[in-house]
């Protein structure tokens, strides 16, 4: 067998997220059966993060064990070939031995992007949440410190999810105003996220740039003194894997 990394990008908009699911079309669905046609014969493949329904990846990393060799610069062309034009495989190349797409990823970045215009933006639309209106920034800015670090962010996990370790570090929380572009956008990278961790995350930051919060209601809910401060959980659209970094 041979370990082969893919690298790829993907509108989520029609799919019900990156997990195969029962009869319900999912990114991996789409990348074993595209694979099952190249290789003829049915192969798993493992992603990096699993994203919601709805969710986008800009660099979405997934492995697959290969039962004999294809030259690794003719799969994109291949696999893209077979897959639907929302799914684009951009880079393939063999993996180190021990690779794997989830273990051994040390940080992913992810952004979440805010239509910030007085009227939704046609052309952002499947990719941005719209929220017109103030938001006091310096605020949102100093809510964005208190989840910077290690803490237990069991608080900012959905419900469902049966992780049991739920300590994560965010080395950058950081909002970022595209002015020209009348855009919103939330960097968060960190050495894991927990289910819809991101998402639940951007709802408090809104509330606080609303004023509907106080900047250290984020802290307190770290801490499990405040679980009203928690979200609410933003929707799927805006949020987008961006890297997967080894």
């Amino acid at each position: 067998m041979i370990r082969i990394r893919l690298d790829l990008s993907y509108d989520g908009t029609a799919y019900s997220g990156f997990q195969v699911q029962e009869n319900a079309p999912t990114i991996q669905w789409e990348l074993e059966k595209a694979l099952a046609a190249i290789y003829k014969q049915p192969l798993r493949v493992v992603g990096a993060g699993r994203t919601d329904a709805g969710v986008h990846a800009r660099g979405q990393v997934v492995h697959y064990d290969a039962p004999f060799a294809i030259p690794p610069s003719r799969l994109p062309l291949a696999l893209n070939a077979l897959l639907p034009g929302d799914i684009v495989v951009f880079n393939a190349e063999p993996a180190a031995p021990g690779f794997h797409a989830r273990f051994s990823a040390r940080r992913k970045i992810y952004s979440y992007t805010l239509d910030r215009a007085a009227y939704p933006q046609v052309m952002l639309r499947r990719y941005s949440c719209h929220l017109p209106g103030s938001l006091d920034m310096e605020a949102v800015r100093e809510a964005c410190r208190f989840l910077e670090g290690t803490h237990d962010f069991r608080a900012f996990r959905a419900a469902g999810s049966p992780v049991q370790n739920t300590v994560r570090t965010l080395y950058r929380v950081e909002p970022v105003e595209l002015a020209g572009e009348q855009v919103l956008r939330f960097i968060f990278e960190g050495d894991g996220f927990l289910y819809r961790m991101v998402r639940l995350m951007v709802g408090s930051l809104l509330r606080v740039g609303q004023g509907k919060l106080e900047p250290a209601a984020v802290a307190a809910a770290l801490e499990g003194e405040r679980p009203e401060a928690v979200g609410p959980t933003a929707p799927p659209q805006g949020l987008c894997l961006e890297k997967v970094i080894y």
